[in-house]
């Protein structure tokens, strides 16, 4: 039976198998080179979800991802990077794959296919409509995902999907669909390729200009990111001392003692006035 998704169409290239290494990977970097396009389609969409995004957690709101497989390890880890990168607690963005933690690494049968799993997860957290709540399943079929935001929109929480196929019932089921789409896979079906890497940037694109929008960001700098080895201590004393244009010496004293970039130059410039 024919296929409709286009997640699921048969590859532009054949005999996969029989292609060298050279050419195997030229032909990879070909069609990963259509994913940006993809994205930038879909900017006018990414925008109404981050600025309504923003607007909910200028309130205290809380930002959820739920994915399985793939899509649901890309939000996990997009949630996990925002505590180190920007400073905010482990409970600002958070990331729910389908089989709990465990399918972070093994997959967990039949996981996906439970359509009342997600809002199970989600009632750990006490998720409510102050929060939003965004989608993730490249097929845009995932029962995991529809059931979780079809609750969700139920209990008037805001609601989002990041998917690669057009019109699907996903989008269908949220306020605001994304759509990114890249095409076949270069192996057929194999979605944590370009479906995963489009992902993979949406989100970046949604947690970036989030925390930016937030204050979580001064000029360019992530002024608020947690010192947790030597190399990002190396990284926020260069911070220090190219804003404030003081020694290295001083400015490693600022930074020990006040233990962030931001706290360190705020200290700085009160007591220069």
């Amino acid at each position: 039976m024919e296929n409709h998704l286009t997640t699921e169409q048969v590859s532009d290239y054949d005999n996969l198998d029989q292609m060298k290494t050279f050419e195997l990977l030229l032909n990879m970097n070909t069609e990963d080179k259509t994913v940006p396009l993809a994205i930038e389609k879909a900017i006018p969409s990414i925008e109404k979800l981050v600025d309504t995004i923003y607007d909910k957690m200028s309130n205290g709101g809380r930002l959820f991802y739920i994915g399985a497989g793939t899509s649901g390890r890309l939000g996990v880890l997009d949630a996990s990077e925002c505590p180190p990168t920007y400073g905010v607690t482990d409970d600002m963005v958070i990331g729910l794959i389908a089989g709990g933690d465990i399918a972070l690494r093994k997959a967990v049968e039949n996981a996906e296919d439970d359509t009342k799993l997600a809002w199970d997860d989600l009632q750990k957290f006490n998720i409510n409509e102050n929060d939003v709540l965004i989608g993730i399943a490249a097929s845009g079929t995932t029962p995991y995902v529809i059931g979780g935001v079809k609750k969700a929109r139920e209990n008037n929480i805001i609601t989002g999907c990041i998917t690669c196929n057009g019109n699907s019932p996903l989008s269908q089921e949220v306020d605001h669909a994304i759509e990114l789409i890249v095409g076949p896979e270069f192996v057929t079906g194999s979605t944590r390729m370009k479906a995963g890497t489009a992902q993979k940037l949406a989100l970046n694109m949604i947690s970036t200009t989030v925390m930016i929008k937030l204050g979580r960001v001064k000029g360019n700098k992530m002024v608020d990111m947690q010192l947790s080895n030597k190399k990002l201590v190396n990284r926020g004393v260069q911070m220090i001392m190219n804003e404030l244009h003081i020694e290295e010496e001083l400015a490693t004293t600022l930074l020990l003692k006040h233990e962030s970039v931001r706290k360190a130059i705020d200290a700085f410039n009160t007591t220069k006035k």
